[in-house]
């Protein structure tokens, strides 16, 4: 499996509040940015797989709309999470 226990507590630990922490915007931008990166990789060699890019759809909308609320709740976290994640609007 591609997602371990330890490299979710390491996402969750760098970017969360703690290991523990799953539940700050921050964290699951980062547990998405992640699992975003691994499917993409797969669908540069698996063309046909339209499951994969379905989900890679969805993930890709909650990221968003994870983001959006972000900005609208806190533009200093907000620009910290893009600049750290390197993600482009």
């Amino acid at each position: 499996m591609y997602l371990t226990k330890e490299k979710k507590q390491e996402i969750f630990e760098k970017y969360g509040k703690s290991k523990t922490d799953t539940g700050t915007p921050e964290a699951q931008i980062a547990l998405f940015s992640y699992r975003i990166s691994r499917l993409t990789e797969h669908l540069k060699s698996n063309r046909k797989d339209y499951s994969t890019e379905y989900a890679l759809k969805k993930l890709v909308g909650k990221r968003r709309s994870l983001l959006d609320y972000l900005k609208a709740k806190d533009i200093t976290r907000y620009r910290k999470i893009i600049a750290e994640l390197g993600i482009r609007k």
